[in-house]
């Protein structure tokens, strides 16, 4: 009976993140969409806020702060974060969950991309689409600031 051969892999070494842009064949196409947002998000890096997740096709911010949200304590809240999905850019902003409010301002085209609680989903590189992601990425910053979840 052959010997069972030994994992090289440690506990200590770092997970390697799955390529999205590698999941199917129309993906390539959605890789500079990804760039765009991630690029739109570095500026917010800062503070509390650090990124999360950046590997290639998955990247977010997260505040590295104990809050309390309904009672319950929190070690951290995610701010945002984008994802290669398969036809789709997921754009996860999770402001206008904990600020439904931020929805009555968000501009219709980008509403219009909201498929839940807090995801869009950014199927082509529209530069309008991109200004309001802009635009909202900072709505989004005030208002953690304002509640304190970032600093």
């Amino acid at each position: 009976m052959p010997a069972k051969k030994k994992s090289t892999r440690t506990n200590s070494s770092p997970k390697r993140g799955i390529k999205y842009e590698d999941k199917s064949p129309g993906q390539p196409e959605l890789v500079p969409i990804f760039n765009e947002i991630k690029k739109l998000m570095k500026p917010y890096i800062k503070g509390t806020l650090k990124e999360w997740g950046d590997s290639k096709g998955q990247y977010g911010l997260v505040s590295e702060m104990e809050i309390e949200v309904n009672g319950k304590k929190k070690p951290e809240v995610y701010f945002a974060g984008a994802l290669v999905q398969k036809g789709y850019v997921g754009f996860y902003f999770m402001p206008v969950y904990s600020e439904p409010g931020l929805k009555k301002i968000l501009p219709q085209e980008l509403l219009k991309c909201l498929k839940g609680k807090s995801c869009f989903y950014i199927k082509k590189n529209d530069p309008l689409l991109l200004s309001q992601i802009k635009d909202a990425l900072k709505l989004g910053y005030e208002d953690y600031k304002k509640k304190g979840w970032v600093k």
